[in-house]
């Protein structure tokens, strides 16, 4: 099979492999689609090593077809998503969403499942609260202002430019700021602070995250884009009654990762199917131009998700293109 491992020198190379071997409750998939997240860019870099027994390979969902039964799913992987075939604990297989497209599926599951589990799971946003969503043009983010607003919270956002306030708005967010040009603090302080947040960018927006929760919040860290490490105001978040949630995906076991994607099935794939909940894609790239992929989400500023395309043209839905990233 094709695949793209990791160089030496932190670069991807296409290369021949064996196809892999499943282990008992697994089963192999036929993969038609990857998604690219920045977990990926970070195990390139050397930065995010994949868990015990996981595939050394990049990337964390797929979409393809059950070699066994032929039925078109996606699957949430620990690693090895960046290869024509993957072995998949079968719990951590789901159909793909009525009427959507294959290519396009491969972005779904991995958003969905972060935002349901922390969101939902973890952080126990319920109807009437305040939720504050950094990042809110990535895939997660625009996941997370669309989820958000049907549970019925009323959803704060921040983006990285002028443009993306509108952009964010249309998703479902009833306030958004640029972060480069607004002091977030005392914005967020003067709509009335947030219940949830939910923080990509982690050590750097500790301290304020902290400042912007109400009585008994809950900040929920998700990523360390701007650094890994940060001051803990402890007295007030002690003051506050507040909580703050670090918790990752990809190491979890599988029994666990069943019962996220259980409930991301029974929340967002209905909403999927009647087109109440989208994933913006912002591009698609064949697999051979994986590093093009990984520079859109390096540079920033992209709406959505970036899927690469890894079978081969005849393999792929018709409706298949690539955009102009």
């Amino acid at each position: 099979m094709r695949a793209l491992s990791i160089t030496e020198d932190h670069q991807l190379e296409l290369v021949d492999l064996p196809e892999p071997v499943t282990a008992p409750g697994e089963v192999l998939v036929d993969v038609v689609a990857a998604g690219v997240n920045r977990a990926d860019l970070a195990q390139v870099a050397g930065m995010y090593p994949p868990p015990p027994d996981a595939s050394e390979l990049p990337g964390l969902e797929v979409s393809g077809h059950r070699r066994d039964t032929g039925e078109a799913v996606v699957a949430l992987l620990a690693g090895g998503g960046y290869a024509e075939v993957v072995a998949v604990p079968e719990g951590q297989l789901l159909p793909v969403p009525e009427g959507m497209d294959l290519v396009d599926a491969a972005g779904v599951v991995e958003v969905c499942a972060t935002v349901v589990s922390n969101l939902v799971l973890e952080a126990g946003l319920v109807e009437g609260e305040t939720v504050l969503i950094h990042g809110g043009t990535g895939g997660i983010g625009t996941i997370a202002i669309q989820l958000a607003r049907h549970l019925g919270a009323r959803v704060l956002t921040t983006v990285g430019s002028d443009e993306a306030i509108a952009t964010t708005r249309g998703l479902g967010a009833d306030m958004a700021w640029n972060r480069h040009t607004t002091d977030l603090l005392e914005a967020v302080r003067e709509t009335g602070g947030a219940d949830v947040i939910l923080d990509v960018v982690g050590g750097p927006t500790l301290a304020d995250n902290v400042g912007m929760l109400h009585e008994h919040g809950r900040l929920v860290i998700i990523g360390t884009l701007g650094g890994a490490s940060g001051e803990l105001p402890i007295g007030l978040l002690m003051g506050k009654r507040g909580r703050v949630i670090g918790t990752t995906l990809r190491s979890r076991r599988t029994e666990a990762k069943r019962e996220i994607l259980e409930a991301t099935q029974a929340l967002a794939w209905p909403l999927l199917a009647d087109g109440s909940l989208r994933i913006p894609i912002h591009a698609r790239f064949p697999f051979e131009r994986a590093a093009e992929a990984h520079a859109v989400l390096r540079e920033g500023g992209h709406l959505g998700k970036v899927v690469l395309e890894v079978a081969q043209p005849s393999r792929v839905s018709s409706t298949s293109t690539v955009p102009s990233s």
